[in-house]
């Protein structure tokens, strides 16, 4: 079996200001996911970056979420064990180092982008809009469409080299360097 590995271009500058302006509330999530939908399960459910739920309690994707804070075993444990995990993060000397399975929905846009410097944002379309033309996806009921996640980066992170890639259209992996002074500085306990 052969592998396919293709380098995506990670985006810093943003031609969209009013992206992920409407909020994904807990309410609007229920009854969206709610629907027999298999999509909707596979891009929404348990263990998928793009959960509301993945962190063990509701948090809208498209706010930023302090990842690199927390050990993966920690913050992951209730879908550790019952196998469900498709995403997963450590922290090394060099660098952050986060790996993802991208919700299967056919040929895969999936789009890094880098805002500010500040956060990094991985989002994909999963259904095409019937009226393009009115106005972007991500900027009305984002979900209906497409699916983001939002996370600040650490202080350290030298994110003007940040790399992603993609395996196999499937897994998503995301590098993000030390500035040299993070190198430099005492490493606390890595996360494998």
């Amino acid at each position: 079996m052969t592998s396919s590995n293709k380098r995506l271009e990670v985006q810093t500058e943003d031609q969209t200001p009013h992206k992920w302006c409407v909020s994904l509330g807990e309410e609007a999530f229920k009854r969206f996911f709610s629907q027999i939908n298999p999509t909707v399960h596979k891009v929404f459910g348990d263990g998928s970056l793009f959960s509301p739920l993945l962190f063990g309690k509701f948090f809208d994707p498209s706010d930023a979420f302090p990842l690199w804070e927390f050990e993966s075993d920690v913050l992951l444990s209730h879908l550790r064990s019952s196998s469900q995990n498709t995403v997963d993060w450590c922290q090394t000397g060099e660098g952050y180092v986060l790996k993802a399975e991208i919700p299967g929905t056919g040929k895969n846009n999936i789009q890094v982008h880098v805002d500010k410097g500040k956060v990094v944002e991985i989002s994909g379309q999963w259904k095409q809009q019937r009226d393009s033309k009115a106005h972007d996806w991500r900027c009305g009921h984002w979900w209906e469409y497409g699916y983001v996640r939002r996370l600040e980066m650490p202080e350290d992170a030298n994110w003007k080299n940040i790399e992603a890639y993609l395996h196999n259209d499937i897994y998503l992996e995301i590098r993000i360097p030390k500035s040299q002074q993070g190198r430099d500085l005492p490493q606390g306990k890595d996360v494998a």
